[in-house]
């Protein structure tokens, strides 16, 4: 098992690196030459650049997880492609994606593009606050640990 972090945005990119370590999972964050940094990383944590432009890291994270890896994004068409290989899509915010719940957030997507190509303004995400932190960290933990049992 893998962790795999759509990391051009993530606002849980340490915590993540934190209880992989902890658990002994190997980390990829794979983001965009715009987001470039040369801090020293543990060296349980790979980071792999891609080139700037629309979904590139997304199909860079398609071409390397594998069943039963995890993915954090917040990027829901990356979520359902995950779902369709057999990954874990985890949101930042502390939820994970499911069969049941991608096609929802994919139409509410849908119509809020719609709506805002129309002129009409929409609501963005609400501020990530240190609660959705620590759902997203209880989360990742009951997953692994979860992940790690039915083996």
């Amino acid at each position: 098992m893998k962790i795999f972090v759509d990391a051009d945005a993530c606002p849980v990119t340490e915590s993540i690196i934190t209880v992989a370590e902890q658990e002994n999972l190997p980390v990829t964050l794979v983001k965009n030459f715009a987001h470039f940094s040369d801090k020293d990383q543990p060296a349980h944590v790979e980071t792999i650049y891609v080139d700037k432009g629309s979904d590139i890291a997304d199909f860079r994270i398609i071409q390397l997880a594998k069943k039963g890896d995890l993915v954090i994004t917040q990027d829901y068409g990356l979520a359902s492609l995950c779902l369709g290989k057999g990954c874990i899509p985890i949101h930042h915010k502390g939820f994970i994606y499911t069969h049941e719940n991608i096609d929802r957030l994919l139409m509410s997507r849908h119509m809020s593009a719609k709506a805002r190509k129309s002129g009409q303004r929409t609501k963005g995400p609400k501020a990530f606050t240190e609660e959705d932190e620590q759902k997203f960290c209880q989360l990742l933990r009951k997953t692994i640990a979860q992940m790690k049992s039915d083996k």
